[in-house]
């Protein structure tokens, strides 16, 4: 009985091994995925940052000032004045839709005065 309980402990004891073993690689594997990541973040937001950089630079007003300048005769682009601007009171918002509860047994409600 005793030679069963010790080819039964030492088969746990193999399988838990195999089972460790399998798991050090999974987690081994995610570790290495989780770093592809956060390099191809690093990457991607130093991509950004330089983007960000060019968009400024391509938006500064003086540059599309001359660009609206030698243009004008294609695009009729002319420069923003104070007065082409709106207030919000002058937006027209679209009226908010009624509120329509379907009720399938309306019950009455009667003010009543409160006896002491």
């Amino acid at each position: 009985m005793r030679s069963v309980i010790y080819v039964l402990t030492a088969l746990a004891v193999i399988g838990l091994a195999f089972w460790a073993y399998h798991e050090n690689y999974k987690t081994q594997l995610a570790l290495k995925k989780t770093e592809t990541l956060q390099r191809e973040i690093g990457r991607a937001r130093a991509r950004l940052s330089v983007l960000r950089g060019e968009w400024a630079y391509l938006n500064r007003p003086d540059r599309l000032r001359e660009l609206a300048e030698l243009n004008f005769d294609r695009l009729g682009l002319l420069p923003l004045a104070p007065e082409q601007f709106g207030k919000v009171d002058q937006v027209p918002y679209p009226p908010r839709p009624a509120l329509h509860v379907p009720m399938s047994r309306p019950v009455d409600v009667i003010a009543t005065e409160d006896q002491p």
